[in-house]
């Protein structure tokens, strides 16, 4: 695994800067949590853009809408200029090419996530070598959480608001039977 160290320059008042740093975030979302708002947060000063993209994986099926999803998360990032919200449907490293992104970041809660993000990071730096994959450990506090274990409990009737972005709210209607 190729790893990479990021340096920020500091610009001359009045200088241009050329080479603007472009990340993607990408995941279900399934729903949004405060991991993935954590990792986002954290990841703000590294890059000049961060795109946070739902990929329409063919293996999952979703308790949610895309057009839920995309809404909860321009409301948990509205505050973050830097965050472009969207969502695809090809290979990540396609998208990150089209969207200009050197840089696929992804959170780990723990060695089983780094595992399973190492070898698709693998794959994708088979895919395309210029892109790569930045990894951040997410908080303590929302080491435990994931967006499957947020589904688990809504199924079973349960508040899950102590474990999602504040402006996500998630209704008892919207839960599936």
């Amino acid at each position: 695994m190729k790893s990479t160290i990021i340096t920020v320059q500091s610009q001359t008042a009045g200088e241009e800067r050329t080479n603007m740093t472009t990340a993607l975030f990408p995941g279900s979302f399934d729903p949004v949590t405060k991991g993935h708002e954590s990792i986002v947060k954290k990841a703000l000063p590294m890059f000049d853009k961060i795109i946070v993209a739902i990929g329409e994986n063919t293996s999952k099926k979703t308790m949610f809408s895309l057009q839920q999803r995309l809404q909860w998360l321009q409301d948990t990032f509205k505050d973050c200029k830097n965050v472009e919200i969207d969502s695809y449907n090809c290979l990540t490293t396609d998208y990150c090419k089209k969207k200009n992104a050197q840089f696929i970041l992804r959170g780990l809660r723990d060695t089983a996530d780094f595992q399973y993000e190492k070898n698709i990071s693998d794959i994708n730096t088979m895919l395309d070598s210029s892109i790569e994959t930045v990894f951040l450990l997410a908080d303590k506090q929302e080491s435990t959480i994931s967006s499957s274990f947020v589904r688990e409990m809504l199924l079973f009737g349960k508040d899950v608001q102590m474990f999602l972005p504040k402006d996500v709210i998630i209704p008892k209607k919207d839960i599936s039977d």
